[in-house]
């Protein structure tokens, strides 16, 4: 079954730029993105990093190089991996522009922090000769000292003035291949920021609650702030900030947008609480089978359901559905009931069906794509 859900919202008509092959704003969906945690200069180790993130899904990748060391590092990075690379650099224009012939796919700077204009202009020209975008990016934690003077303390006006002094001096340079993020860790500073600027320019947005926190805080105030821009329509580029694994970013960014409809890539899990109605342990068989499907990115909905209250009914809705039962939990196969198994075997059998669906759903994309060649 599987329906191809399709989100009531109505999104932001934004200008679309490309991060390598990778279309941003526009039509284009959501690109979900994360930062490399690892020392640059370790090729290995952050080549590996990169790799991992590309298995858990993630479009884009930021790596920092703070130094020429990082930039002639960042070069053989950029030699091994497929994943578009986005350089964030800070003050040393030159950096910037040894990244550039190295082939980054998007600077991350600040115009304003780079120094003179003759600087600046050097970066923005070298990057229009090689079509590379940049990411102007704000942070509450980073404002100008007059702005800081000026507001008092961070504010959604100080992060935006501060966003349009950027813009300005790109603007100036007729430059227009940019997007933008106004990041701050409080969420409702966050979401009015973002909202201020929405209206006012038509580059793409990156999304963002800075230094959001630990895997679980972080991930609620991430999705909070984060799904109140999603559902006004706003954003084409997010990051979830964890003090976590990188590749948890990835995880839970995919969620929030496939909870809002936004994205559907990977299994789609409907599984109830457990209470004491529970057939089988569905808090251990969710564990199980999060942990063993990690792999998989094919869109399935799949539900896991204790008992024959709600099961029937969220099974009828998905791809494949379980239900507890007595003596026997029943299995559903695109919404009706297909056989029976039992709890000593579930977790296994199961898995096995959900892979099988999915190579049988990959084999009719390919027909499909084949046929229309």
């Amino acid at each position: 079954m599987n329906k191809q859900h399709v989100s009531p919202i109505k999104r932001r008509v934004s200008r679309k730029i490309w991060v390598g092959d990778v279309p941003v704003g526009g039509d284009a969906p959501i690109a979900v993105q994360s930062m490399t945690n690892t020392e640059t200069c370790d090729v290995d180790a952050t080549v590996g990093q990169i790799e991992q993130l590309q298995q858990a899904g993630a479009d884009l990748v930021r790596v920092s190089v703070p130094s020429m060391d990082a930039a002639e590092a960042f070069g053989a990075i950029r030699k091994r991996v497929s994943l578009p690379l986005i350089a964030d650099i800070h003050f040393d224009y030159k950096i910037a522009l040894r990244v550039a012939e190295l082939g980054v796919d998007c600077l991350r700077i600040n115009p304003g922090n780079i120094g003179r204009e003759d600087r600046v202009r050097a970066v923005v020209e070298a990057a229009r000769d090689r079509n590379i975008p940049i990411r102007i990016g704000v942070n509450a934690g980073s404002l100008e000292k007059d702005l800081q003077k000026k507001y008092g303390e961070p504010t959604p006006e100080a992060l935006v003035e501060s966003a349009m002094r950027h813009i300005d001096i790109l603007d100036r340079l007729d430059f227009q291949n940019f997007k933008l993020s106004l990041k701050a860790s409080d969420v409702f500073m966050t979401v009015a920021a973002y909202r201020q600027i929405a209206s006012q320019i038509e580059q793409p947005l990156h999304l963002g609650i800075t230094e959001a926190g630990g895997l679980r805080s972080g991930t609620v105030k991430s999705s909070v702030g984060l799904g109140m821009l999603l559902m006004d329509g706003i954003g084409d580029t997010l990051r979830v900030s964890l003090a976590a694994d990188p590749v948890e970013e990835i995880k839970v960014g995919f969620d929030i947008l496939k909870s809002l409809r936004l994205r559907n890539k990977g299994i789609n899990f409907i599984a109830c609480p457990s209470c004491s109605r529970q057939n089988f342990d569905v808090i251990g068989t969710m564990n199980a089978l999060e942990s063993r499907l990690e792999d998989v990115l094919t869109p399935l909905d799949v539900a896991v359901i204790g008992c024959v209250v709600n099961g029937p009914g969220e099974a009828k809705e998905a791809d494949l559905g379980l239900t507890g039962g007595s003596p026997s939990n029943l299995i559903y196969v695109d919404g009706k009931p297909d056989h029976k198994v039992q709890n000593d075997t579930l977790v296994d059998h199961y898995e096995q069906l959900i892979r099988r669906k999915i190579a049988e759903k990959e084999a009719e994309e390919a027909l499909v794509i084949a046929r229309s060649e």
